[in-house]
């Protein structure tokens, strides 16, 4: 499974492409407006830290008004995928993007229906939204499986991008549903890395390696 960070913070971004793990990034309208920045500078920046798919999101609702933001947000870098909203219009917008090559993810999917006109509009990703779904006390990664099996069984190529991500059991479950990517916060890209176990051992190896070294030291010169 691919991993995508779901953010326009450009420090946030920076750090988690560090550690080399990073495919791509998903942006929305809300995350770009909380960095008080020209739409097309965060776009930009972030294709300059990470070499994949970015999803930038049109505004519009409009068939021609998407179709055409879609193409201009298109030109802005190689990479950029446009984020259309899982409506009447995303699905006739997707259907012109993708005939031009342009890639598109279509967000806020909720149901396998969803899911399947999504993939017969030619987008390249479908976006589940693990977290709102168990929010209203529905099961937002029984969606992720029926998605997965269902396209498993008619070999449909759009690939299933798990979002709403609210915890790190969330990704695990994720990668076990089926999902071929999850695009995931800031704060839980931190949480999954850490384990108490694991920083106790590097503690423990430090303390050892250290009193090994002392040891060699001669008595005359130990301070």
């Amino acid at each position: 499974m691919k991993f995508f960070i779901d953010s326009a913070n450009i420090d946030h971004i920076k750090e988690i492409a560090s550690w080399g793990i990073l495919s791509g990034v998903t942006t929305n309208p809300s995350l770009v407006s909380k960095e008080g920045k020209d739409f097309k500078q965060v776009v930009q920046e972030i294709c300059g830290i990470v070499d994949g798919s970015i999803s930038a999101e049109v505004i519009s609702t409009e068939i021609d008004s998407m179709v055409q933001e879609g193409k201009e947000i298109s030109k802005w870098h190689k990479n950029v995928t446009i984020k259309l909203p899982t409506i009447p219009n995303g699905l006739a917008v997707c259907k012109i993007l993708s005939s031009l090559n342009i890639k598109v993810n279509m967000t806020l999917c909720f149901s396998v229906n969803q899911a399947l006109l999504c993939a017969s509009a030619g987008a390249s990703y479908v976006s589940p939204f693990v977290g709102r779904l168990d929010d209203i006390n529905q099961d937002g990664m029984a969606l992720i499986k029926d998605i997965a099996h269902v396209f498993s069984v008619h070999k449909i190529k759009t690939e299933i991008l798990s979002a709403s991500i609210r915890h790190p059991a969330h990704v695990m479950d994720s990668a076990k549903a089926g999902a071929h990517i999850a695009t995931i916060p800031y704060q839980v890209f931190k949480q999954m890395i850490q384990h108490p176990l694991t920083d106790k051992g590097l503690e423990k190896f430090l303390a050892d390696w250290n009193d090994a070294m002392l040891k060699k030291v001669p008595d005359s010169v130990k301070v």
